[in-house]
């Protein structure tokens, strides 16, 4: 159930650059990072009948085996077999690596490992998707920009005309805003402490903007006072927890309803006082945008070459895979959306 994918291009996210930092979490060494790519098949191994040479897929970090009870539920896309598992190096099949030096295992990270010119994924965690479109562009598809746009589309759901308030402005938060945007929403509010990040978040839909940092009120209160009680949709992109609670709420009481996209730090805690869920609030969280991989991303592709959803807008450098560590500077400066990284060069 093994497939060898020759990766053409990989983005930096900013997982990589957590897990590279080793901090918070077990790390395991030596390893090869990377899981935002696109690329081609190279061979497939035993029992995989999906796939064949020369598909163009994109590799997930997180998996569909179309057999679970969460694969085969409309309501999830957390399958039970290939859902993302940030410790396992090796393979599922037989508990060893593809990577080895000398003898001695690399190991791989969250079943991806597209630092390479070639990996080795599960058929599970590979996307099949149409070969005109450009691998270069929609290699972001397979994490963070799908991450936010789904958190917005999928989950939040916006109505036409309705108030969206979107925290954290990267590039996750931006892909919220991009799907607030597509959806018709009347107002995005992006909440940021960088106020560098706002200029270019226009491009993104968004229309106004709040910095908790220029007000001595919870920034939850700024925003029911900037929209009559409260924002009908918000989508927190950043992983503090303050900002998750602020995102809850500053929805307002009857229809409101916060999605939760940002990974907290593993001791956080989400306190809030009830009546504001017994006021009608809603809260929500999802992971990969709601998106079953193997499914919905080749129709998110479609996306992006019906003109539907823009891509470019997020790729703000690209590099060589030898230069692979400028696109790591770019990301710990803060600057910059996504990086891609082209593995031929």
């Amino acid at each position: 159930m093994e497939v060898r994918v020759k990766i053409l291009y990989t983005s930096l996210c900013h997982t990589d650059v957590y897990f590279w930092e080793a901090k918070g979490q077990t790390p395991v060494f030596p390893r090869i990072f990377g899981h935002e790519a696109g690329g081609i098949v190279e061979s497939v191994g035993e029992g995989v009948t999906d796939l064949a040479p020369g598909d163009h897929v994109l590799p997930v970090f997180t998996g569909e085996c179309k057999e679970c009870a969460h694969c085969k539920s409309e309501e999830s896309n957390m399958c039970d077999l290939l859902r993302i598992n940030t410790d396992r190096g090796v393979m599922i099949n037989d508990g060893k690596t593809r990577f080895s030096i000398n003898g001695k295992p690399i190991y791989h990270f969250v079943g991806t490992s597209t630092f390479s010119e070639y990996t080795v994924i599960h058929v599970g965690c590979l996307a099949k998707i149409n070969p005109a479109a450009s691998l270069d562009k929609v290699c972001v598809l397979s994490c963070g920009i799908s991450t936010g746009f789904g958190a917005t589309v999928n989950v939040a759901k916006p109505a036409k005309g309705s108030t969206v308030a979107i925290f954290g402005l990267g590039a996750v938060g931006l892909a919220a805003a991009e799907g607030a945007r597509v959806s018709g929403a009347s107002r995005i509010i992006g909440v940021d402490l960088n106020p560098n990040r706002f200029e270019e978040a226009k491009k993104f839909g968004c229309t106004e903007f709040v910095n908790p940092l220029e007000h001595k009120k919870p920034v939850q209160e700024v925003l029911a006072e900037m929209t009559n009680g409260g924002v009908d949709r918000s989508v927190e992109c950043t992983g503090n927890i303050k900002a998750m609670i602020s995102a809850f709420e500053c929805v307002h009481d009857g229809w409101g309803v916060a999605v939760l996209v940002g990974v907290p730090h593993k001791d956080a805690e989400f306190k809030t006082h009830p009546m504001n869920l017994l006021n009608e609030r809603t809260l929500k969280g999802t992971f990969f945008g709601n998106y079953k991989p193997r499914s919905d991303l080749p129709l998110v592709v479609e996306k992006y070459m019906n003109k539907e959803l823009e891509l470019e807008k997020f790729i703000t450098h690209s590099v060589s895979f030898a230069e692979i560590n400028k696109a790591f500077d770019l990301m710990l400066k803060g600057e910059g959306l996504r990086c891609i990284i082209r593995m031929e060069d």
